[in-house]
């Protein structure tokens, strides 16, 4: 799913959003906010993709590099959710989530022989441990708004840094990213409460502050300075 998708849902929940909250009717759930605590778990669409930054240098042995763009690709998460209420408006959020993300670096070298493409797919499963200060609007009718700033650990279980990769074929060569990274994010969303639960539309924004490149002397990795993670995640929440 590309920006633009998102950027599309992001309106539509901000328009219906509007359009629920001005609906007068009953209070669902009264005494949802002045508890101590409440879970729920989550259902989300992600975008995945990465920050690069090139070195210098844009030769490898006697090749050109010509091209070096990331991709975006799709995936989604699951995920769980506990938040312990400070006061009326603040509350710390706490949804570790299981991700899986990928994201493409494609390739284009002038050699001898011609021009050569080649795309690395990186294929990610992560463990996501977000920790966020919610700050949500006032209560009207049976819906409120929030922002969210927080950070978080994310552990890639299917990292291949420290792999074998002296294949011979550079098609078969891995570019592999490091299994450790830290993020910072920010949130919009909005909760709906319904009569058994409260629904929320969550719109976050993750950027990685670590660089994940693993440089092992080889033609795909050699010409990265930097490269970060960078994701976009659409989620649909529900808390009891």
């Amino acid at each position: 799913m590309n920006k633009n998708l998102f950027l599309i849902f992001a309106l539509l929940f901000a328009l219906f959003s509007n359009f629920y909250g001005q609906i007068p009717t009953s209070k669902n759930l009264p005494k949802f906010d002045h508890r101590v605590m409440h879970f729920g778990f989550l259902l989300g669409i992600n975008s995945a993709n990465f920050v690069l930054e090139r070195q210098p240098e844009t030769f490898s042995g006697s090749d050109t590099l010509l091209v070096l763009e990331p991709k975006t690709a799709t995936g989604f998460n699951l995920g769980i959710i506990s938040s312990l209420h400070l006061n009326e408006y603040f509350s710390l959020r706490f949804t570790p989530n299981l991700a899986f993300a990928s994201r493409t670096l494609n390739y284009k070298f002038e050699t001898y022989d011609g021009e050569k493409n080649y795309i690395k797919i990186i294929e990610s499963t992560l463990i996501n441990l977000p920790l966020g200060i919610k700050y949500k609007s006032v209560r009207v009718n049976n819906f409120s708004a929030y922002v969210l700033v927080g950070g978080a650990y994310t552990i890639d279980l299917a990292s291949n840094v420290g792999n074998d990769n002296n294949a011979n074929n550079a098609s078969d060569v891995i570019v592999a990213i490091k299994r450790n990274d830290f993020l910072a994010e920010i949130a919009f969303g909005t909760d709906f409460y319904l009569p058994y639960f409260k629904f929320g539309l969550e719109f976050k924004m993750s950027y990685g502050l670590k660089n994940l490149i693993d440089h092992n002397n080889q033609q795909f990795t050699d010409p990265i300075d930097k490269l970060k993670s960078k994701m976009f995640l659409l989620s649909l929440t529900f808390e009891g």
